[in-house]
């Protein structure tokens, strides 16, 4: 049996340059292994903001290495460079708009500045690909809330079985009739 890979993208053209240090990123990787008591292995990338370079990444992350799960933070917001969506859509066969829903819903308790946020996930083949905000306190936040979802989801389009450190989170699965 193949080890479980989770892609981890961040998507920033100042941390892809060296000029800042790449905190989002490892932050995901970190919140993971907090998360999931499955061995995994993470795909990591960091990489500018440009929308070929995203697809390009995602797909490769998917089909190539065959991550059952891709993790993006950063190039959600409203801004012209801001095109992490986009590439995402381009490359998901099914969008999951209920992931940025929540993501929203969990960050407007904190900030109002939330509903600029344009955070989404979506399905490619058997990967999931969720879009996160780039800052690492909304980064928690956001995989807080929709993570219990995300192994249930990874069932369903027939990718790898994770199970969570329940002493953090919570996987949800409903119970077979």
């Amino acid at each position: 049996m193949s080890k479980i890979k989770i892609g981890i993208i961040n998507v920033s053209d100042r941390a892809s340059a060296g000029i800042y240090e790449d905190i989002p990123g490892k932050a995901v990787l970190e919140t993971l292994r907090e998360y999931l008591i499955s061995d995994f292995e993470p795909v990591y990338k960091v990489i500018p903001d440009e929308q070929a370079l995203i697809s390009e990444t995602l797909i490769s992350m998917a089909d190539v290495d065959g991550c059952c799960l891709v993790v993006t933070t950063g190039g959600t917001g409203p801004a012209v460079r801001d095109v992490t969506p986009e590439a995402t859509e381009a490359v998901c066969q099914k969008m999951m708009p209920g992931f940025g829903e929540l993501m929203r819903q969990e960050s407007l308790k904190y900030v109002p500045t939330a509903i600029l946020s344009r955070q989404t996930a979506g399905i490619r083949n058997q990967t999931l690909i969720i879009n996160l905000p780039g800052k690492p306190k909304a980064i928690r936040q956001c995989l807080d809330a929709v993570f219990p979802a995300v192994p249930y989801c990874i069932d369903l389009i027939g990718g790898a079985y994770l199970v969570c450190n329940h002493e953090v989170i919570k996987e949800f699965r409903p119970k077979s009739d």
